[in-house]
């Protein structure tokens, strides 16, 4: 059933076609979605990039037993943001961006630790980046019907934008930074990484964990976009994004529909 579900959602993610409806049976556990994520994972030839972190909220966090979610990011999805920078949705699936700062890992744990500290965790990060997810889906539905359905989708990604790194990250000074972000010009969401359970370092601990039990090998150089500042907002293509991190850049981007690839 994972390799029915995977194979349906590369195929309408390469021919960039909307689906309406769950190609098959909804996984109910992470278990399930992981086992749905992995068995796409094993047949994309694109390389693996980094992982996006989602936050899962109670009480979905205490009926699935996890705070957090991953999904991988693709090589040919990330970019240095410009000014001319795009963010590419499924037309006719779900599409939103997410204000977020992004953790590269500079080196890979020691075989056989299982479990990190924030402070280990954080020993093994190298810069911290502002940066934009674009979240996106075929399946319009992916958003409203739980983390387990996110998951098995890649958790929702189609890209990422990586700003101006922040050079003095390791103070934490960061995490209290009001982030802003607007649509057309409108003011849509507004939050800081504070808000996070143990921070975005916390996102950093939850992802070297969830790989380390997948036994997905951890590679120096991957991007941990850590989740949502200011929440998840929908888009469409042609609208206008600007992301104020305040006085650590701000970041615009247009919205366009995702080509077949």
């Amino acid at each position: 059933m994972a390799e029915a579900i995977a194979e349906r959602f590369l195929s309408a993610r390469k021919a960039a076609l909307g689906l309406a409806d769950y190609p098959g049976t909804a996984p109910t556990t992470l278990t399930e979605a992981y086992a749905i994520q992995a068995a796409a994972l094993a047949r994309m030839e694109d390389r693996v990039a980094g992982w996006k972190v989602g936050r899962i909220l109670p009480p979905l966090s205490d009926q699935y037993g996890s705070d957090r979610l991953a999904g991988p990011i693709f090589a040919s999805t990330v970019v240095t943001i410009a000014p001319d920078a795009r963010g590419f949705v499924f037309a006719d699936g779900f599409g939103a961006i997410e204000a977020e700062f992004l953790f590269r890992i500079g080196k890979v744990p020691p075989a056989g630790q299982r479990a990190f500290t924030l402070e280990e965790a954080a020993d093994h990060v190298d810069a911290v980046h502002i940066g934009v997810e674009i979240a996106s889906s075929p399946f319009i539905g992916i958003n409203t019907m739980g983390p387990a359905v996110t998951v098995s989708d890649f958790g929702n990604n189609n890209g990422l934008l990586i700003g101006p790194a922040i050079p003095d990250w390791r103070n934490g000074a960061y995490a209290e930074q009001q982030v802003t972000t607007r649509i057309d010009g409108a003011q849509i969401g507004a939050g800081a990484a504070s808000a996070f359970s143990h921070g975005a370092i916390g996102s950093v601990r939850f992802l070297l964990e969830n790989l380390v039990a997948r036994e997905i090998a951890i590679q120096p150089g991957w991007w941990i976009s850590t989740g949502a500042v200011t929440g998840v907002h929908a888009v469409r293509p042609g609208q206008e994004v600007e992301m104020d991190f305040g006085s650590l850049g701000t970041l615009h981007c247009r919205i366009d529909t995702q080509e077949p690839r």
